[in-house]
């Protein structure tokens, strides 16, 4: 009883951390890039990959963990389609996660080059951007689902 009240807890600890990092690092990317200020924008995107790393990066490795054997230890099947379901949606979020890393690096990389030239943002950080704001979307909408799953266990198929 204990073991499954600590892993229901870390498991909605690490759900908390990737959907409150999601959002965070969402908002102040946003924000940043709102002011067109390469420095501003170099500034916030290092702090944005740092969080990354630290935060989604470990809540990514805690969620299968906790989520298998929660499920071994309170009896979930792994094949109910609410779990299955879940699985697919993680697994989508991460083919969506991956890129974004990179995306976030080079937007940071281009944002230094420009402040330290004291130099306009070029073409290619705002494609990026589009593209990063365009990942997320989805990304987010599939965190948001995964736990709506997780609370309501719906019986889908």
């Amino acid at each position: 009883m204990l073991l499954e009240l600590i892993l229901r807890w870390l498991h909605v600890l690490g759900a908390c951390v990737l959907l409150g990092t999601g959002a965070g690092i969402a908002f102040f990317m946003l924000m940043a890039h709102r002011t067109r200020d390469a420095k501003i924008i170099h500034h916030t995107a290092k702090i944005v990959v740092l969080a990354d790393y630290i935060f989604t990066a470990s809540a990514v490795i805690v969620q299968p963990v906790t989520g298998i054997w929660l499920a071994s230890v309170v009896g979930w099947e792994l094949t109910s389609p609410w779990v299955m379901l879940s699985l697919g949606l993680y697994i989508a979020i991460g083919c969506l996660w991956v890129p974004v890393v990179f995306m976030q690096k080079t937007m940071r990389d281009l944002a230094g080059e420009a402040a330290q030239n004291n130099a306009p943002l070029p073409a290619q950080y705002y494609r990026l951007f589009w593209r990063w704001f365009g990942f997320g979307i989805p990304a987010f909408i599939m965190v948001l689902a995964i736990v709506w799953l997780m609370v309501a266990r719906p019986p889908l198929w």
